[in-house]
């Protein structure tokens, strides 16, 4: 019987190792683009989606929240990222239910009470395991710049002007909320393996959320860009932050699953 160190899937994986970063590249590439013709082909609803990508935002929540209670230690996690997640969550959910209250508006309530949960263990119960030094991003450059763009660009609709902004604030919040969490495990240079899922977790809610992109503009010969007529600089500033979001968390998830292929847990930050 041969052992699991022979099998086919390691001897592909020891074989895509030892090809060049361009060959691997191109391989990333063509997955990347299959998923993308595989979901063009056989979804149809849009708010597939957003409910994938919000779907995934929860089960990482809830990977963390397992970790919390289970090993009943915060280390590795970033409280900032957390507060600045509720914050981006409330006013959402804010802004939806005035807008357009739906399906979302229940996975945001879903969203904001496991991240709230979270952010109360760290805080409170297990505190003494928090690691405030590793944690020090600046809040402040990430709420103030957001807010700025939101006052310049945001969707032209016919709702009133603060809803619209609001909007735009939760948007690009959003883009930037991940950021204290890396930070975090840049200063530690390592990376727990629950925080792993749950950064991965995000990666693969970008992916989805950015396919949308992808594939509504192409279906639309470029026209859905151009969505709020005078107000196109919104949509391509919404773009452009989803481009953003996934490439901050694409180096990520690159290393992520190279060392999840080789057999081993993420450890260390790559350098």
């Amino acid at each position: 019987m041969g052992s699991k160190r022979d099998s086919p899937v390691n001897d592909w994986v020891e074989w895509l190792m030892k090809r060049s970063m361009k060959l691997k590249i191109f391989l990333g590439t063509f997955l990347a683009l299959s998923g993308l013709v595989t979901l063009k082909f056989t979804t149809t609803d849009p708010d597939f989606f957003f409910i994938a990508t919000e779907i995934n935002h929860i089960a990482g929540l809830i990977i963390l929240i397992y970790k919390l209670f289970v090993h009943k230690t915060c280390s590795g996690l970033s409280l900032k990222t957390q507060e600045i997640t509720a914050l981006f969550v409330v006013t959402r959910l804010c802004s939806s239910l005035y807008m357009e209250g739906n399906i979302h508006t229940v996975l945001d309530l879903l969203y904001l009470l496991s991240t709230l949960m979270i952010i109360w263990l760290i805080r409170f119960k297990l505190k003494s395991s928090y690691i405030k030094e590793f944690d020090n991003m600046w809040l402040s450059f990430l709420v103030v710049p957001s807010a700025i763009m939101a006052v310049l660009i945001h969707p032209a609709t016919s709702h009133i002007w603060i809803a619209r902004v609001i909007w735009a604030f939760t948007s690009y919040l959003e883009t930037v909320s991940i950021l204290p969490q890396l930070r975090y495990m840049q200063n530690a240079k390592m990376i727990e393996t629950f925080t792993g899922y749950y950064v991965f977790a995000l990666g693969l809610s970008r992916f989805f959320s950015l396919a949308y992109w992808i594939i509504h503009t192409y279906n639309s010969r470029g026209q859905y860009l151009f969505l709020f007529g005078h107000g196109y600089f919104w949509m391509l500033a919404s773009l452009f932050s989803e481009i953003v979001r996934s490439f901050i968390l694409a180096d990520f998830c690159y290393y992520y699953i190279k060392s999840f292929m080789q057999g081993q847990l993420l450890k260390k930050m790559p350098v």
